[in-house]
């Protein structure tokens, strides 16, 4: 079932994405849930137990590391909620399963702290109740699986009429149908549809094509072989107290200090039955025999990373391919902070694009996550980044309103103090990070940082890839289009008469800055151009001015 889910999303992601409310090339639900069901079927193929509670943890272990986006970590919670009310079962009965799903559509509902009807939570609840009303009519668990797939599919067609915005598109919920696939593919692996070789074994480079392999913190291309410090990215999953060469009984405080000592990226996530491992080093042979020491090796992968980055670099010659495109087929790397010493307190920030990146952390930012629209980061992502980091406390800044459930798990789960400054864009942190004070602690940072937010209204500029009505707006495709916080407020065939018309609607009294971010697409004579003509609406504002090379929309506008 969890095999034939996996391969289900993996195959209809671009379908879902096509989902996305606004008619601009950033959806990405698709492609955040496939990334995270991937991620917990590649725990649950390797989890050797075959009880039916073993398996469920796995697969909700591999959901929760590899959750991109509020998608994706509401679907990891879901298999939560379900792994725990499965906990310590060799078997399901139909009653069991019932309830276990009941509990992980509870489990989602209490992660999210303002639940929107007509989305994903909606149709977990509807299937979930669909599949308690079942069991007190029969027991026949193949009967319960197909009736909880029908009434997902009948939420889903409901989700319009709860969600107005839905309605006025004219599409349904993209998280929403992700679990529909989900359910879909459940109940024919359940019921015994034949589902071919292929179905079971989803191929993990489509996935990794499909979030732009952009989890690494640096462009690949520009990275010297001879300037990685540890050759060999090492990972291992170890069994705790397994196999015949266990000599210690497992403490994270004597595992990871041992393993900290022979490398960097140091990354030790444990339960009470495995551990696994992530670590930059020069002796992967120490790092394998010390988890021996503590359990069994379940799966390992080295890989050297000077040699793959010299094979990159190669072919980078001899295609001609742009640094930025060569990041499509990363490797691991050193992290960018690895020559200097360890900050006081990180403050890592999502972005993209090397102009934004430069200008956030003249303003402080010490690490930068690769992401944002359309390539959200991970919940192990950010916390290797934490990790990483080898600060003593941690600010992080998602930039993306998409990754605050993802940033707010990562910080639960990092073995330091973490707040999350929820900054729903590059100039909100611009903004927020004018109040940031290092002597301060990240508790009363964020508060200062956070309460400058409001302050902030953030415009963005970029073209409409299909016909769609919204906002009382018909837009055809083609046309420009000037978004404001999240709300179209101008559409135009001609891009100086869109942001002109958007740039005046998010002036009042009250502002003083202007700042124009022109992105990968965007042209540094217009955005100057623009500048003078703000300029125009009113001669007491400072108009800036920076190269961003942001990707996905041309230009970025915000108003202080």
């Amino acid at each position: 079932m969890v095999q034939a889910a996996s391969s289900r999303l993996s195959q209809q992601a671009e379908f879902i994405n096509s989902l996305n409310v606004f008619p601009v090339p950033d959806g990405d639900t698709g492609t955040n849930m496939t990334s995270t069901i991937q991620s917990g079927a590649k725990y649950e193929r390797n989890e050797t137990s075959t009880n039916v509670g073993d398996l469920a943890q796995a697969f909700a272990k591999g959901l929760l590391m590899g959750a991109r986006g509020n998608s994706g970590v509401i679907l990891s919670q879901i298999f939560r909620g379900f792994a725990k009310a499965a906990e310590g079962h060799k078997e399901l009965t139909s009653a069991d399963f019932v309830d276990a799903y009941a509990n992980g559509a509870k489990t989602a509902y209490k992660t999210v702290m303002k639940p929107t009807e007509g989305t994903i939570l909606t149709v977990v609840r509807e299937s979930a109740q669909a599949g308690l009303n079942k069991i007190k009519e029969t027991d026949d668990l193949v009967e319960i699986m197909h009736t909880i797939s029908t009434a997902a599919q009948e939420s889903l067609k409901k989700t319009p009429d709860l969600l107005p915005v839905l309605k006025q598109v004219g599409v349904v919920d993209s998280g929403g149908q992700g679990l529909v696939f989900v359910l879909e593919a459940f109940d024919d692996a359940l019921s015994g549809k034949e589902i071919s070789k292929a179905d079971y074994k989803p191929d993990q480079a489509e996935v990794d094509q499909m979030v732009h392999a952009m989890d690494h913190e640096s462009v690949q291309g520009k990275l010297d072989p001879k300037d990685i410090k540890y050759t060999y990215c090492t990972q291992m999953l170890v069994r705790i107290g397994k196999g015949k060469q266990v000599k210690q009984k497992f403490d994270y405080d004597t595992f990871y200090n041992y393993l900290a000592k022979l490398g960097d990226s140091l990354l030790v996530l444990n339960d009470d039955s495995v551990v696994r491992v992530h670590v930059h080093t020069e002796h992967p042979g120490k790092v394998l025999s010390w988890g021996q020491e503590f359990g069994d090796l379940q799966t390992i992968e080295i890989h050297n990373m000077v040699w793959q980055q010299e094979e990159i670099m190669e072919k980078d010659e001899e295609s001609g391919e742009t640094p930025a495109e060569a990041s499509q087929n990363p490797v691991e790397e050193k992290p960018a902070q690895a020559a200097a010493p360890a900050p006081e307190t990180a403050v890592i920030a999502v972005a993209s694009g090397a102009g934004i990146e430069k200008l956030l952390k003249s303003l402080g930012v010490t690490q930068i996550i690769q992401g944002g629209q359309t390539m959200n980061p991970s919940i192990a992502d950010l916390a290797n980044a934490i990790k990483a980091s080898g600060a003593k406390q941690a600010l992080l800044l998602p930039n993306n309103g998409n990754i605050f459930m993802a940033a707010d798990q990562a910080a639960n789960v990092a073995d330091i103090p973490v707040a999350v400054v929820h900054t729903k864009s590059v100039p909100q942190a611009i903004s927020s990070l004018m109040d940031y004070n290092p002597e301060e602690d990240i508790k009363a940072n964020q508060q200062a940082m956070e309460s400058v937010l409001d302050t902030v209204k953030s415009g963005q500029l970029t073209k409409a890839i299909r016909d769609s009505s919204i906002d009382g707006k018909e837009i055809k495709e083609g046309q420009y289009m000037g978004i404001v916080d999240g709300k179209i407020v101008a559409n135009d065939d001609e891009l100086d008469a869109t942001a002109q018309s958007m740039v005046k609607q998010m002036l009042d009294d009250e502002s003083s800055v202007v700042t124009i971010l022109y992105g990968a697409d965007g042209d540094e004579k217009y955005a100057h151009q623009l500048a003078k003509e703000i300029s125009k609406m009113d001669d007491e504002l400072d108009v800036e001015v920076y190269e961003g090379d942001q990707p996905v929309y041309p230009y970025l506008v915000s108003v202080e």
